[in-house]
Parts: C-alpha cells; sequence; structure tokens
C-alpha cells in the first residue's frame, strides 16, 4: 500500500509499511524511488523520514543517495493521511492522473523496452506547474496494462516531435544515461526571422536559468526564463548548439537544422535569439510584433505555433546496442508555411 501526508489529517495507520524493490527499480537512489512510491508527497517530508532514520532498508538506516537493489525491502513508517488524498495517491500509483483523458499518439517505433513518440505542440509532457496533465498521463491512461511508462528526456509544450518513453526500468536508466553522457544525436528544425549567415555554424555561449520578478498580479510572476551570459559568470552552464542552413528565401526566414550537443532548458530558442535571429512563433524570446502579424495572417500564410521541431534522434537501442536514427516529418502547418516562407534549398 502507498499512503501519503495531505489534507485533514486521519488517525495514523496503525503499523509501518514494507515495500520489495523489484528488479526495474533496481539501481535507483533510495529518494527517487521513494518519491516514486509516494507519489504527491512533498519532497522535503520524504527527506525528513530519510533522514531521521525512519525509512529502513533491510532493517537498517540507509542516506538518500543510497542505491537500492532488487529484493531489497524498504521500511516505512506510518503516515496521516485524508480519504481525499489516498483517492489521489491511488490513482497516481496505478500510472494515471484522475480527469486524464486517454490518448494515444502517433508512434515512430515501439518494442517491449521503448516507446517513440510524435509529440504534438500544445501538450505538455508531463503535469505540473498549472498543467493538470500532459502526455506521459494520457499514455498510462490509454494503456493500463502497462506496468511502467516513464518519461527518457523532455521537450517544452510547444515543441513537436520526437520524445523517448522507457517501458522498463533498466531501459529509462540507460537511455537517459547516454543523453546524460552526450552519446545522442538531437537534431531540431528551426525556422528563425532573417537571413542566418551560412558560415555561422557553432553557438557556443553558457547559460543561466532565472525567474522573471514580475509585480503583483502580473500572470508571469515568478516564470522561468533564460538568457546568455558571460563565459566567467558562476551561474552560467556550458551551452554549445551547432547550426546548419537547412532552406533560405531572398526575405524573411530561414529554416535551419539545429544540433544541440547540451541539453539545457529553452537552448535552442536563447541561442538563436541571442544572435539576432529569433524562432517565428516564439512567445519567450522571439520578435513578438512579427508573431502577431503571422498569427492574423491569410490561409497558407499563417503561424499559430512557435516553429521549432524535434526532427531528428540518434540513440543506441537500451537492449541490443543497436544504433537508432528515428525520424519526424514536420507536421503539416509547419510544412505548410515552410514552403511559403522558405521554399528554395541552400
Amino acid at each position: 500500500m502507498k499512503h501519503i501526508i495531505g489534507g485533514n489529517p486521519a488517525p495514523p495507520l496503525p503499523q509501518a509499511t514494507t515495500i520489495r524493490v523489484d528488479e526495474d527499480a533496481a539501481g535507483q537512489r533510495l529518494d527517487n524511488f521513494l518519491m516514486r512510491q509516494l507519489k504527491g508527497v512533498p519532497k522535503t517530508h520524504v527527506y525528513r523520514i530519510i533522514r531521521s532514520g525512519e525509512v529502513r532498508v533491510n532493517k537498517g538506516r540507509a542516506s538518500a543517495d543510497a542505491r537500492v537493489a532488487a529484493g531489497d525491502a524498504v521500511r516505512l513508517p506510518p503516515l496521516r493521511i485524508s480519504e481525499r488524498v489516498a483517492e489521489k495517491a491511488e490513482v497516481m500509483a496505478q500510472g494515471v492522473v484522475h480527469g486524464a483523458p486517454a490518448r494515444d499518439f502517433p508512434i515512430l517505433f515501439e518494442d517491449e523496452q521503448l516507446l517513440v513518440i510524435d509529440k504534438p505542440a500544445g501538450v505538455a509532457v508531463h503535469g505540473g506547474s498549472g498543467v493538470s496533465f500532459g502526455v506521459i498521463e494520457q499514455l498510462r491512461m490509454a494503456r493500463p496494462q502497462a506496468q511502467f511508462l516513464e518519461l527518457v528526456h523532455r521537450l517544452d509544450r510547444d515543441t513537436s516531435g520526437i520524445l523517448l518513453i522507457a517501458k522498463k526500468r533498466s531501459a529509462l536508466t540507460k537511455l537517459q544515461a547516454q543523453f546524460r553522457e552526450r552519446e545522442t544525436g538531437k537534431t531540431y528544425l528551426a525556422l528563425v526571422v532573417g537571413q542566418w549567415p551560412a558560415n555561422r555554424k557553432v553557438l557556443d555561449k553558457p547559460l543561466h536559468k532565472y525567474l522573471l520578478p514580475g509585480k503583483d498580479g502580473c500572470a508571469d510572476a515568478g516564470e522561468r526564463r533564460v538568457k546568455v551570459v558571460s563565459r566567467d559568470d558562476p551561474n552560467g552552464m556550458p551551452s554549445v548548439t551547432l547550426v546548419k542552413v537547412r532552406a533560405s528565401k531572398a526575405t524573411a526566414f530561414t529554416l535551419l537544422e539545429v544540433t544541440i550537443k547540451t541539453g539545457r532548458t529553452h537552448q535552442i530558442r536563447v541561442h538563436l535569439a541571442s544572435e539576432g535571429f529569433p524562432i517565428a512563433g516564439d512567445d519567450k524570446y522571439g520578435d513578438f510584433d512579427l508573431n502577431k502579424k503571422l498569427l492574423r495572417a491569410g490561409p497558407g500564410s499563417a503561424l499559430k505555433r512557435m516553429f521549432l521541431h524535434a526532427w531528428r534522434l540518434q540513440f543506441d537501442h537500451p537492449a541490443s546496442g543497436e544504433r537508432l536514427e528515428l525520424l519526424a516529418p514536420l507536421p503539416f502547418e509547419l510544412e505548410a508555411f515552410s514552403a511559403h516562407a522558405a521554399p528554395s534549398s541552400s
């Protein structure tokens, strides 16, 4: 059973709960393992019961960064619950979010290890930050028989294209290691405002995440943003983007193939905008006046979303080791606008 803190307290459960670690969970940090078991429990509470020794692994104390192994017995202390929160926790423990619609997405590849979909723009990859549910919750609802579905990586809500979902814990661990060690190849298609210089191929600029200060009543208060900082800035994270001109027109736009060597938040959007070439339709770092004009343009020339698409992904299969290359064609609306805006190959 899984019990969480929240709501109006009910009497404490009469005894502790013991969870057995299965093979799919083996190798996880203890804190991450507990957060997945106790979905909805505040992180601060999870860390408190670990530090206090209330959580035991094989009858002994363990630190938050200890790795659990298959067969380990993890003891949880009695926790106070409310019926409302317990019901929500049970739904989430089954891999779904109450009210999330079941939805399948275009499949680019699937086997017993992983699922690769073509994510549409406008859909978050997971719930949170004001979003009730995302791709992963909808997939879990559509596949109630699936014992394990977890995001390998993420895409911005307004970015379409290739998204990997692991179907086994072992696959998740191996694929995330590839992303972390930069052993994957990730290439996007982006349409920028202006004529990109063909000889500008490498953008090596540190990035820093920050929150907008905002004002009282401002909808953007506390919203996340990213900016380029100097190389000696202690908050700067190394960020490298490779750019290749794919197609251009004598006026207005350039279609680029953009490969990221690091996976920073908003990396492509900020790097391109910092060069004076914002992505068409970008509502955070773009040309806002132009975006409004593109939104109101007539049929065939309107752009109602950001023109950024995760087009190609290369990685090693987590079981066979075979190198895979997957492609997601441009969505119809971007293909149509691209043909109108940048039809000639470079």
